[in-house]
């Protein structure tokens, strides 16, 4: 196990170093001029001299490469003399020396992000702030994505070809087919706008729903009696034939509502609104109080990112889990006299986990990533709106230290979860 762990720490550096290269690169091969968006106004030739010599910017750009990566590295060369390119320089650097040969020496110290053109902070207190707020964000979004993902997706499993097992397909497809900033901008307009003080119930179709329910659920139960799953059907069933009649008046009163007028049609009862607000961080400022914790705008943003994992969670579930459905040991445990639900739970369900455990790893860190049109969108304060401001001012620091520390997070999530596997599947432990 160590041996492992240490083949996938040093596979986890490789796939960082070729991150910070990259981004390195691309950020120096693009027009512009980081002294003159540090100087602004004040930018006269000797102090745009001085910012770049401070930056390193004077040098040939694989001497700045090498600089960076000194700089972020936990195990550093670093000098005792002002003038030189690598000084440990106190206000910058917090560490100690642990070699020291002539005037440099072998530092162990913290990644040293460097500091934003833009605000002039450390990049590493910057990602600070903002990275619990995108943290609680995904960590949400994954959780409501993961409980009803994998609810939905044991039943569609379940109950095969189904009407429930057809809709749940259909809103998996649905949801991984909508862009996540389209998403976003329609759940915070019905969600913050149109449904913010009232929610509007239309009487028509809501006793239209309720008539054919009670006359389904009378007729089933004459025919085959009473059974809790015969009663979901038909519930579905009348929602969707009253919805049909509802919209087909609609659309007729359309087009004959000024010779037969349709009123009755738009009545509704009017219900407690969402009071969601369309934008909004997790803490708010009240001028009297201060800050104070503001839960109700996480909603929005949660449902609109946990949409596409869930469509994803869905698909994997049902589709693991008919797999081991048809396996031979679950024919043999049916064999035995167990009922279903220990089948189900016991044995298919945990062995079908693998490729929910998968996704649920690349997803996460993928949400942290993809949070930047959320965030942006609904005013989230997280490090994706940070990051989004970042590339509008082109504020190198800032952007590439939060890549590296989505990065970060991916590796590590993806060492845990290859521990994880060996936990959930015996299988692979013994492999």
């Amino acid at each position: 196990m160590i041996a492992y762990l240490i083949r996938r720490t040093i596979y986890g550096l490789s796939v960082l170093w070729g991150v910070i290269t990259l981004v390195f690169i691309i950020f120096n091969l693009k027009p512009g001029d980081a002294s003159q968006m540090l100087l602004g106004q004040r930018a006269t030739p000797e102090a745009i001299a001085a910012v770049n010599k401070d930056l390193g910017l004077d040098l040939p750009g694989f001497q700045r490469y090498l600089l960076y990566l000194n700089d972020l590295s936990p195990v550093s060369i670093h000098s005792e003399e002002e003038e030189d390119r690598v000084y440990f320089d106190q206000e910058k650097y917090t560490g100690f020396c642990a070699v020291t040969a002539g005037a440099k020496g072998l530092y162990i110290k913290s990644p040293y992000l460097r500091k934003s053109y833009r605000t002039k902070r450390d990049v590493s207190s910057i990602i600070g702030d903002a990275l619990p707020g995108t943290f609680i964000l995904a960590s949400l979004s994954m959780l409501f994505a993961l409980v009803i993902g994998l609810i939905v997706g044991i039943i569609s499993a379940l109950k095969k070809d189904s009407l429930f097992d057809r809709s749940a397909l259909i809103v998996a497809v649905l949801g991984m087919s909508a862009p996540s900033f389209y998403m976003a901008i329609i759940f915070s307009w019905i969600g913050g706008y149109l449904l913010y003080s009232v929610i509007p119930l239309p009487i028509f179709p809501l006793v239209l729903w309720i008539m054919i329910l009670l006359t389904g659920v009378i007729h089933s139960s004459i025919k085959s009696g009473f059974t809790w799953s015969g009663m979901g059907r038909q519930v579905v069933k009348a929602l969707l034939w009253a919805s049909a009649v509802w919209l087909a008046l609609l659309i007729l009163n359309s087009f004959l509502g000024h010779f037969i007028p349709m009123d009755w049609l738009k009545a509704y009862i009017s219900l407690p609104g969402t009071y969601l607000e369309q934008s909004g961080s997790l803490y708010e400022v009240d001028v009297f109080d201060g800050p104070y914790l503001a839960p109700r705008n996480i909603i929005l943003p949660t449902l609109t990112l946990g949409i596409r994992p869930l469509a994803i969670i869905i698909q994997l579930m049902r589709n693991a889990l008919l797999e081991e459905l048809g396996k031979d040991y679950i024919r043999t445990a049916k064999a035995k006299g167990l009922s279903t639900n220990k089948i189900v739970m016991k044995h298919a369900f945990r062995n079908a986990l693998n490729p929910v455990v998968t996704a649920v790893s690349g997803w996460f860190a993928s949400l942290l990533a993809g949070a930047v049109f959320i965030e942006f969108i609904f005013g989230w304060q997280g490090l994706g709106l940070q990051v989004y401001e970042a590339l509008v001012n082109e504020d190198f620091p800032l952007v590439i230290g939060s890549v590296i520390v989505i990065s970060s997070i991916f590796v590590t999530i993806n060492i845990l979860v290859d521990i994880l596997y060996g936990v959930i599947d015996p299988r692979v432990r013994m492999n």
